[in-house]
């Protein structure tokens, strides 16, 4: 590799550091060229990419990129998982991937600006995926929406059952009540007539009863010309 290539390649990784999310560095011994692009391929699902560089430019493109961290983790056979997507999937593709070809050793690696240790890196390869929390949220989500429009049909139903019964009775519309109400209106409405009656027979009988005036002249009393 000249001179041009050398700088080439280091620009090239110094650009990859600063726009990943995540990096964890391995140490690669033992991996043959099929495996490496079986696990490049893998990884790429995540949006990350696996890289085999030398420890003297990746120093250099660690320097320039401003991760002066992860130059401690640049000893001995050193390859590069750069993430920019999820870091729980790639994280799970190279515990998978070394537990079934009992290859590669984690050495380290950030993720969101902090360091990962071994211990750490389990954990976060044993998390679900990004899109599988998004399903269980979205699921989480619908059910109690799912509740909450159930029972507001329920009780739109319900509002619609009174307001129809309440129509029927006449309460809404103005019509005449049920029939079963009718006695007890046409009582009402005849006690006012029957005490008007009875006003009109106390008031003949008054008058019957009243004594003739001074003025009034008695016929048997009186006495024809013919008669003086």
């Amino acid at each position: 590799m000249d001179r041009d290539q050398k700088s080439a390649a280091i620009a090239e990784l110094t650009e990859e550091l600063k726009g990943s999310e995540a990096i964890f560095a391995v140490d690669y011994r033992g991996i043959s060229v099929t495996q490496a692009s079986d696990l490049r391929r893998k990884l790429a699902e995540a949006d990350a990419v696996f890289k085999v560089v030398k420890n003297r430019l990746a120093k250099r493109a660690v320097a320039e990129a401003g991760a002066d961290e992860m130059d401690a983790l640049l000893i001995g056979p050193t390859a590069l998982t750069l993430i920019k997507g999820d870091a729980v999937i790639a994280a799970k593709t190279i515990a998978d991937f070394t537990r079934q070809n009992d290859v590669l050793e984690y050495k380290g690696g950030f993720m969101d600006g902090e360091a990962l240790d071994s211990e750490g890196f389990q954990v976060i390869a044993r998390l679900p995926g990004v899109d599988v929390l998004r399903g269980q949220l979205v699921g989480l989500a619908a059910s109690p929406i799912t509740s909450l429009v159930r029972g507001l049909g329920s009780m739109v139903t319900g509002l619609a059952i009174a307001l129809g019964q309440i129509a029927e009775q006449g309460l809404v519309s103005g019509e005449a009540p049920a029939a079963e109400d009718a006695p007890a209106a046409a009582e009402t409405s005849e006690a006012p007539e029957a005490s008007a009656e009875d006003d009109d027979k106390q008031a003949e009988s008054s008058e019957e009863s009243e004594p003739a005036g001074e003025d009034s002249e008695d016929p048997d009393s009186e006495t024809t010309p013919e008669e003086e």
